[in-house]
């Protein structure tokens, strides 16, 4: 059996209702208590009013007072009475005992013994010694009709208890609901958002509250994962098609090949035609691999000291020789912790880049900062078109046609930011010196990153 509801409104309705039950009872009964209070101090008053008034009398010898008095008796030093108010008459408001021990002002509450025909009676007795022989004078007030004031005002108070606490209640309950009735607006709008409909936004919810932080909060994150769905979708559509056209050509090479069964010559052609789209394929199947997990945050980058220097020199022959650009490269030894062939793709794909833009020749300059590694590529091509430097990293991205002859899937320099972060750098294009082409300034942190954040598998 559950104890404890399942539903914040229940539980907060729940701990208002008790709360408030405490409040509510606790209040009231002091209010009982002060109450109470309150009517015995106004039984006391009259009594010390009236002591003082037969203590004159008795000082002036006029017992006359005491016996027309509603309730009052003066006795002597042994306890005998000497006056006594007719309406006690045959009754003892304090005993021989309770007289001697009197020696101050005194109040308390007696219960009187039955007469014959009557009932025990409960009266306020404050008593005190007065005139120089020792006598004693006792004033009594009946404490029925207080009594019966404190039992009204008992019923009144139970009476009102449960209505009072079920009223705020009520009231606490109404306000929770007008409370969180916007959470639930937001969480029915909330379930309906789906993939399907993903630029669906949640209502706005007025004020300046918790919940209006909430739902904007809400609102910011849902617009962020919309961004996040469509550059998603739009990754997915340009892998799409950059797949179909090698797909395209390779099925075509093969119906060739399958058509000109009986001529050698052709079909080797179709052959090495389909070849080429096959290793096409698999250099973008690898690129969107590595992007993918770049996205995932576990590139992995195995890490051993690298000059750099000798690298970028060893790479410039093979690129040259590859593609025909002329490299030089420039700096001194230079050793850092990374991952070697990591590197050698980065510079690969920076020259891919430059002989795509027309470049003829580039620069790799090597340097060391006070706690970096820098290696910054220069082309002596166009350069990056200016509505292109902010985007140029992102995937599939390509320059004007007319100022590129790029037959890539423009993932380059794409992957070339996913090895620098994976290595915990950065990478920045710019346009300019020192060959006026495009530039491209990486920077490594000299001391490596911890392994759990670029060597996740």
């Amino acid at each position: 059996m559950r104890l404890v509801p399942a539903s914040l409104r229940a539980r907060l309705a729940l701990v208002f209702g008790i709360g408030t039950s405490v409040v509510v009872l606790v209040s009231l009964s002091l209010l009982y208590v002060a109450l109470d209070r309150q009517l015995d101090g106004a039984v006391d008053a009259d009594l010390a009013a009236r002591s003082n008034d037969l203590g004159a009398s008795v000082g002036a010898h006029d017992l006359s007072a005491v016996a027309n008095d509603p309730m009052a008796q003066l006795y002597a030093a042994d306890g005998s009475p000497i006056a006594t108010a007719a309406a006690i008459s045959g009754r003892v408001l304090l005993d021989p005992a309770e007289v001697r021990a009197v020696h101050g002002t005194t109040v308390r509450s007696v219960t009187l013994p039955a007469r014959a025909t009557g009932v025990p009676l409960r009266v306020r007795v404050l008593s005190r010694p007065v005139g120089g022989s020792a006598q004693v004078l006792a004033v009594a007030q009946p404490l029925a009709a207080v009594e019966r004031a404190g039992a009204r005002q008992m019923v009144v108070l139970a009476v009102a208890t449960p209505v009072l606490i079920a009223a705020l209640a009520a009231l606490g309950l109404m306000l929770l609901r007008a409370a969180l009735r916007p959470v639930e607006l937001l969480t029915r709008e909330a379930a309906a958002i789906s993939t399907v409909d993903a630029d669906r936004r949640l209502p706005v919810v007025g004020g300046d509250d918790e919940i209006a932080h909430l739902a904007a909060t809400l609102e910011g994150m849902l617009s962020r994962l919309s961004v996040a769905f469509a550059r998603e979708r739009a990754f997915v559509d340009d892998a799409s098609h950059e797949l179909r056209t090698p797909i395209a050509v390779l099925q075509g090479e093969i119906d060739l090949a399958l058509a000109a069964a009986d001529d050698p010559e052709e079909v080797r052609r179709s052959l090495l035609a389909a070849q080429r789209q096959v290793l096409k394929l698999g250099r973008l199947a690898e690129d969107l691999l590595l992007l993918a997990r770049e996205r995932m945050g576990s590139v992995v980058v195995y890490r051993e000291p690298v000059d750099l220097g000798d690298l970028a020199r060893a790479e410039a022959s093979a690129l040259a020789a590859v593609t025909g650009l002329t490299v030089d490269v420039r700096g001194g030894p230079v050793v850092v912790e990374a991952d070697g062939d990591r590197l050698r793709q980065v510079l690969t794909n920076l020259a891919a880049n430059s002989v795509e833009a027309g470049a003829t020749s580039a620069r790799v300059t090597v340097s060391a900062g006070h706690d970096y590694i820098g290696i910054e590529w220069a082309d002596d091509g166009p350069g990056f078109p200016p509505g292109l430097l902010d985007a140029a990293f992102e995937r599939f991205v390509r320059g004007d046609p007319s100022r590129t002859s790029s037959t890539g899937a423009g993932l380059g320099l794409s992957i070339v930011r996913a090895i620098v972060a994976a290595h915990g750098g950065t990478a920045k294009l710019t346009n300019g010196p020192p060959l006026g082409g495009a530039v491209v300034t990486v920077r490594l942190p000299l001391t490596a990153p911890r392994p759990a954040e670029t060597t996740v598998r």
